[in-house]
This record gives C-alpha cells, sequence and structure tokens, in this order.
C-alpha cells in the first residue's frame, strides 16, 4: 500500500489511484458500471472506464468554488460548480444518484473554503426547492436562492444556541432557532421534517453533551441564571447606582442638591449686604420657580343476425317436390340427379356400358400419377425427401446465425443507453 493512501484506495481504479496520490478518499460514489467518483479533501475526481463512447479517464475538480448549482432531469443531472472569473464545469451524473455526490461534494467545498474547520463532520444535506440545510457537528449552514450553495449563506453555530423547537403543520414543519438573542423560523415538508429533525436534535446534544432537548434546555436555562448573578454582584465604586430604577428618587435627590448650594449663595449675600454691598435685585420667589421647573424628571407574515333474415331462393326447387324417375327401356331405372340442373344419366346402351364395366370408366376419369401434369403447363418439383431436410437444416443455421447477430447488437444498445444515463 502507498504511504499515506486510505486503505479504501487500494479498490480504486489502477488510474483513478494513480491520479488521488497521496491523499485521501474521503468519500467514494458509485456512477453506474466501471464509472465512479471520488472525493479527497481538495478536488472531486470522475473516473470513467473503457465503453462505447469513450476511453479510460479521470477528470479532476477543484473544491476551490463559489457557487454550486444542481439541474435535475428526468434521466440525468447536471453538478455545475462555479469558479467566478475562471468559469464553470459541470458534472454529468445519473438523476438517482444526485444526492448522493452532491453531500460529499458539498462538505468537501464547505472545508476548502473554511467555513467548516478541521476536523468538524457534515453529517447531512437537505435540498427543499430553493432551500438546503447543511448539518454538521458544530453548527447549521442555511442558503436560500436557486443555487445550492454560494456565499450568501447563513451560519448558526450549535455554541450560541439558546433554544430549539418544531412546529408541525398539515403540509410543512417549521423549524424555530433561538440564537443570537433573535428567532430563525424556516420550513421543510412533512415528508422530510422527521429527518431533518432527527439529524438535527442529534447533533446540538451531541454538541453540548447532553441526551435530550429538554435536557438541552435545562442547562441553558442553568447558564443563564449564572449570568445573572454575575453581573448583578458587579462593583462599579462609588457614585449613583447605575442600575437605579427610580427616576423620581434620582429627582428629589437632585433638587436637595440644589437647594444645598443656594443656601449657600444666600449667606454670602447677606455677609456681602453686612460689609455695605448691594443685594442683587433678584426676586426670591423667582429663583425658587426657576429652581424647581429644573427638578422635573424626563420623561425618561402564505400547490344480429336477426335483423338480416336469410331470403329463400324462388329459384330453388321445392323441398316439397318429388324427384321424376324414369324407366329406360330395358326395364331398369333412372333416379334423378339430386342437384338442381345437373343433366340426367345417360340412358340405353350408353348407360349399360358403364354399369357393365365401371372399372374402366373410373381408369378414364381419374389420371394416373405418373400423367399427373400430362397437358399441364406445370410441373411436379420433384423434392426428395433427403433435399427436403438438407434445406430445412440449412434455414434453421441461418435463422439461428441471424438470432445471435440479434442478441449482440440488443447488448450493444443497452449498454449504450447505460453509458448515456451515466452522463457520457
Amino acid at each position: 500500500m502507498r504511504d499515506g493512501a486510505n486503505p479504501r484506495d487500494m479498490s480504486l481504479p489502477d488510474l483513478l489511484a494513480e491520479t488521488v496520490g497521496d491523499e485521501s478518499v474521503a468519500a467514494e460514489v458509485s456512477l453506474g458500471g466501471d464509472d465512479r467518483l471520488a472525493v479527497t479533501p481538495t478536488r472531486t475526481l470522475v473516473y470513467r472506464g473503457d465503453g462505447l463512447l469513450s476511453d479510460e479517464s479521470v477528470t479532476e475538480y477543484s473544491h476551490d468554488v463559489e457557487r454550486i448549482s444542481v439541474s435535475t432531469g428526468r434521466r440525468k443531472a447536471k453538478l455545475t460548480l462555479g469558479y467566478g472569473l475562471d468559469g464553470d464545469e459541470t458534472i454529468s451524473l445519473p438523476a438517482s444518484r444526485a444526492d448522493e455526490v452532491l453531500h460529499p461534494v458539498l462538505a468537501g467545498v464547505l472545508s476548502a473554503t473554511g467555513v467548516t474547520d478541521p476536523g468538524e463532520s457534515v453529517l447531512r444535506t437537505f435540498r427543499f426547492s430553493e432551500l438546503t440545510l447543511v448539518v454538521t457537528s458544530d453548527r447549521l449552514v442555511k442558503h436560500v436562492g436557486s443555487a445550492v450553495w454560494d456565499e450568501e449563506f447563513e451560519e448558526f453555530s450549535y455554541a450560541d444556541l439558546t433554544d430549539l423547537d418544531f412546529e408541525e403543520g398539515t403540509v410543512a414543519t417549521a423549524v424555530v432557532l433561538a440564537h443570537g438573542g433573535r428567532t430563525e423560523r424556516f420550513k421543510a415538508p412533512n415528508e422530510s421534517a422527521r429527518a431533518l429533525r432527527e439529524t438535527l436534535v442529534d447533533a446540538v446534544c451531541a454538541y453540548h453533551d447532553v441526551d435530550s432537548l429538554e435536557e438541552f434546555r435545562v442547562t441553558v436555562a442553568a447558564d443563564d441564571e449564572g449570568d445573572a448573578e454575575t453581573d448583578s454582584t458587579t462593583d462599579f465604586g462609588e457614585g449613583p447606582d447605575p442600575l437605579s430604577a427610580s427616576p423620581v428618587a434620582d429627582a428629589e435627590a437632585e433638587a436637595e442638591q440644589r437647594n444645598g448650594v443656594e443656601t449657600d449663595a444666600d449667606a454670602a449675600s447677606e455677609d456681602t449686604l453686612s460689609a455695605g454691598g448691594t443685594e442683587p435685585s433678584v426676586d426670591r420667589d423667582e429663583r425658587d420657580s426657576a429652581v424647581s421647573a429644573g427638578d422635573d424628571g424626563e420623561g425618561r407574515k402564505p400547490i344480429d343476425t336477426a335483423a338480416h333474415p336469410v331470403e329463400s331462393d324462388p329459384t330453388a326447387e321445392s323441398p316439397a317436390e318429388e324427384r321424376s324417375v324414369d324407366v329406360d327401356p330395358a326395364g331398369g331405372t333412372d333416379f334423378a340427379s339430386d342437384a338442381v340442373g345437373e343433366p340426367r344419366s345417360p340412358t340405353g346402351a350408353a348407360a349399360s356400358a358403364e354399369v357393365e364395366d365401371p372399372a374402366a370408366r373410373e381408369e378414364a376419369t381419374v389420371p394416373s400419377d405418373d400423367d399427373a401434369f400430362d397437358g399441364s403447363p406445370f410441373e411436379s418439383a420433384g423434392v426428395e425427401g433427403e433435399d427436403l431436410a438438407t434445406e430445412v437444416a440449412e434455414l434453421r443455421h441461418a435463422v439461428e446465425q441471424q438470432s445471435e447477430r440479434l442478441d449482440r447488437q440488443s447488448a450493444l444498445i443497452e449498454q449504450l443507453i447505460e453509458e448515456l444515463r451515466r452522463g457520457r
């Protein structure tokens, strides 16, 4: 085994294993037949085996991408990797393998672009129309738009998660995240909501080392209470309490302080008068009104044959009509023919001759086998039994060869269709 190679690499085709080099293979997906896709930490490699449309080859796709898009047809799908100014690259694959391929490729891209940290694993990927959710061991990555992923994504770290809840509806289930002092809501169709819920709850509980979502909530609440107690014992030094919630008391204290200043001013004024100075012409009531006026607190959302009877023939012989009987001079009786219009049998000597030699009459009317075609434009085929068997055997052999050719052509057509489905 090569140094630094993953043990799974030993099952890779030689050309693919050579391209992988010293990197480890994080994931491998079969694309049908000998074709397969391998994902390393930095690249996605697509291997194509020998076929009718192409020779053995390996194509590399870097994970340093800015955008990932997926388009799915009835049989084929296309995974497009956007490289910004360097253009786009497209991977063709069977439509049934699109989600199976997207997950490891997206995980490699998130790792290569720094979205996920080293050692962080991508657990599962969900696609709901234009919503893509990637559940990792440390965070939830959310993307909304026609692309599966681009730089306009959001992430929610489990460390800052304070609550997780699910609200079931008739069509969709809402996922509610309390995160960073705000609430994030998004919906997943009910047919996929259970898988999303189990995956997300397991990831959050594993991150916070708890066994259930209820235990997670209790842990978060206890942490919040501890933080509140710490804040209440903080010493802010001398001066007024910054957490004071009584603006009236603050106003009274300020008024008293001002009255004290006023008293000192009056005393100074009296001293001035006693020394022969002149008292300032300021009315005391007006000053009190101004002080009193300064003491006021500030006002601190929703896709039959019966219908055609047989008519009798008027020319036909009536069933009740008696058949005529001819009596010849020799005393013999000749019955009339049963068929209508059939000529009567010969009478007299001719009839006697026919009666006396019936064998001669039959021999004269039935030709022998040797002269069956005498006087006819047709000739005997002259096919003997052995010749017929030979021709049948030759025909059977030809049919068998043709059947073998059709079988081979059918296999080639099936192989061609399969390669086209794999995106070649």
